[in-house]
């Protein structure tokens, strides 16, 4: 079975825009999971930093999980 590959100008706008959204979406929530791992301290984070911030770049389930389960919080 061969697979042609398609130009971003065979997709369908609709396929396009989904692409935009879903990207900047994935790109936000990368930023704001970095920013969090970077600004707190070890003690608050499950596991050791450096393992988090490798899985940040499993994209999109490291920044997910991180944001899920990676943080200790408040009081816990």
């Amino acid at each position: 079975m061969t697979s042609q590959k398609r130009a971003w100008s065979d997709l369908s706008p609709t396929t396009r825009t989904g692409i935009i959204v879903l990207s900047l979406f994935e790109m936000v929530f990368t930023f704001v999971a970095a920013r969090d791992l970077r600004k707190r301290p070890a003690a608050e984070v499950k596991g050791p930093k450096f393992l988090w911030l490798l899985a940040l770049a499993v994209q999109p389930v490291g920044p997910l999980a991180y944001l899920a389960v990676g943080r200790r919080r408040n009081g816990a």
